[in-house]
């Protein structure tokens, strides 16, 4: 039986009941995939990703690759390599990419719901299935030249990597030492290590394209300190021959002089490239074309970081909800104990724990939290495809198509900050836990998922720099804009009547949250402020933005819910058929989610105020 357990139904509540996908589907660039024709493709990839990506997953855990030095490869689980072919053989990825580069283009909402179910299945194969996206990234900032490498990345199911961060820099991107060099062919060459890169080795692929990020040198007027001093370069795994893509048998050299020995998803190579070492390989140059001919890299990077980051959030929300699933599945079978009613009573009959008050506040929280992110992911899904019909029709200069694009900004830190941290430690303290001693076991899945899940609150950015981004960038480098107009939307759902009086103590206890988030993001404003008298203060505003981006969390998440639990109740108001139960489900989880987490903002909003710069005095000897 496949560890993969996934919630196609609440996907299609979200899509189709509560944000309207049907409304863009079959129109303007989205005319090739009508509501029907979505439906069976979500329905198809749940099949797979059960039948047939799941089924490589323990696998590749128990026997991951295996570094070769002498051949600088790390060959993949033939296990593995089955499922990577059952997903590239399906072509769905094609629906990522427009139709001049061989797609048929549809809505980023249904692209993400698919991405849901791959990444809960088997989330490497995802990774290293990723060459169509970062396709596309190269065609829209590329020339004549770097549309064909784009075509080629997809009709030979080429590989492709992001290579930003070096060994001493870290997430000081800007701190890169990786060089380049012209030549007079136009070519340039790379010299640097790089590491942490995903995909960069397998045996899954006839070549590989690393997208790398370097300091141009002897270039006048490029190349300076910093991150407005990088640039970005196409280099190849192997050199091709530009007209026809067919490999020349030269080997580039670009070579993993290391594969990590990680804690969870084993599977996926990370790993440490050289590029241009005359020591390593066969002492080849790495040779590679600079992106568009413009000196522009970090801005051309943010492009794929950004799809990465929403790869992030998806994947973490997809774990735990693979992880509720399976612990309720569990609680369910589970007998321990008598009811608590009858606990005196030794004699009473045991029952499942499902029947244990804590063990459903438990399955609440995880329930709630699951399809609060799901919720998160869908809706920031749909302000893209906003975006992708304001770029179609030529109109990205509108005030809509430049709100679409903020409020898009604005989410992308939460679904993978907040969606990461949540989804980490409620499958830790929640999903584990329910199953007992037993979790703590390789005979059940979740201890590989906990495992799994750890990463996504460090790659693409940690935590950290997550809220240090939302709140300097997306707050107050866009003057609230962005955050401005989704406050006025939860506002509104305030002000109405929605629930029919049903939820009128959700929507009081969302009030009081929304107005002590906005009292956050105010006094952490001033705090900002005051730094241009006294620096330091500095430090207070640092020490709150995770902080703030949990908050936000909470409550854009808890507003959600409640939209659908508006949608559940219209539905409950007439004949609910078999999804009586559902709806009442989506009902319950959204008024337990506002009840569980909406008080403890205004208790954040007093650990904010009340913060000062005591930490920061204290010597680094007393930590």
């Amino acid at each position: 039986m496949s560890h993969y357990k996934t919630n196609l139904r609440d996907i299609e509540f979200n899509l189709f009941e509560v944000l309207g996908r049907d409304e863009v589907l079959g129109t303007g660039p989205f005319s090739e995939i009508d509501g029907e024709t979505a439906r069976s493709i979500l329905a198809e990839v749940e099949r797979m990703s059960r039948e047939e990506l799941a089924a490589s997953y323990e696998d590749s855990d128990r026997n991951p690759p295996v570094f070769d030095p002498a051949t600088h490869t790390a060959p993949l689980p033939e296990s593995f390599k089955k499922s990577y072919r059952a997903w590239m053989d399906s072509e769905y990825w094609r629906l990522q990419i427009k139709e001049e580069l061989g797609g048929t283009l549809a809505p980023s909402s249904l692209n993400w719901a698919i991405a849901e179910m791959v990444l809960g299945a088997n989330a490497p194969i995802w990774m290293y299935g990723c060459g169509p996206a970062f396709a596309g990234v190269i065609e829209r900032n590329g020339n004549e030249r770097d549309t064909q490498i784009a075509q080629y990345v997809i009709d030979r199911e080429w590989g492709t990597t992001m290579v930003l961060t070096e060994p001493d820099a870290g997430s000081d991107v800007g701190a890169g030492r990786a060089k380049a060099t012209p030549n007079e062919d136009g070519t340039w060459n790379i010299e640097g290590v790089k590491r942490f890169i995903t995909s960069a080795e397998s045996d899954l692929q006839e070549n590989i394209i690393h997208l790398v990020l370097a300091r141009p040198v002897g270039v006048e007027g490029v190349g300076g300190p910093g991150t407005k001093g990088l640039s970005l370069f196409i280099v190849p795994k192997h050199h091709f021959d530009l007209e026809t893509g067919e490999l020349t048998g030269e080997r580039n050299g670009a070579y993993v002089t290391n594969v990590e020995h990680k804690m969870g998803i084993k599977v996926s190579n990370t790993c440490e490239v050289t590029f241009g070492d005359p020591s390593v390989g066969g002492g080849e140059s790495a040779r590679g074309w600079l992106l568009g001919e413009v000196h522009n890299g970090i801005a051309q990077m943010f492009q794929v970081i950004e799809n990465a980051r929403m790869m992030v959030g998806s994947k973490a929300i997809a774990t735990l909800s693979a992880g509720y699933l399976a612990a309720l599945d569990y609680a369910k079978t589970r007998v321990q104990g008598a009811d608590l009613t009858q606990s005196g009573d030794k004699t009473a009959p045991r029952v499942t724990i499902t029947h244990h008050p804590d063990v459903r506040r438990s399955l609440m929280v995880q329930k709630s939290f699951a399809e609060a992110m799901r919720a998160l992911v869908l809706y920031t899904a749909s302000w893209q495809d906003k975006v992708q019909v304001f770029e179609h029709e030529g109109t990205t200069d509108s005030d809509e198509a430049k709100l679409a694009a903020a409020v898009n900004d604005l989410l992308l830190p939460i679904v993978k900050g907040y969606g990461s941290e949540r989804s980490w430690v409620l499958l830790g303290t929640e999903s584990l836990q329910t199953f007992g001693g037993s979790g703590f076991l390789t005979d059940y899945p979740v201890e590989q998922y906990v495992r799994d899940a750890k990463i996504d609150t460090l790659y693409e950015g940690t935590t950290a720099i997550q809220g240090q981004d939302f709140f300097f960038r997306k707050i107050v480098k866009d003057q609230g804009t962005a955050l401005g107009h989704v406050a006025a939307q939860i506002q509104g759902f305030i002000d109405s009547e929605a629930g029919n009086g049903r939820l009128k103590v959700e929507r009081e206890l969302l009030a009081t949250a929304l107005e002590d988030a906005n009292a956050l993001v105010g006094h952490m404003i001033n705090d900002l402020m005051s730094a241009q008298d006294e620096i330091r203060n500095i430090y207070k505003v640092g020490l709150n933005t995770s902080r703030l981006l949990m908050v936000l969390g909470d409550v854009v998440c808890a507003w959600l819910l409640l939209r659908q639990a508006e949608v559940a109740l219209e539905k409950l108001g007439g004949d609910a058929g078999r999804d009586q139960a559902f709806y009442e489900g989506k009902v319950a989880a959204a008024q337990f989610f506002a009840q569980y987490n909406l008080p403890k903002v205004s208790a954040e909003l007093a650990i904010a105020k009340a913060t000062d710069l005591s930490l920061m005095d204290l010597a680094e000897e007393s930590f």
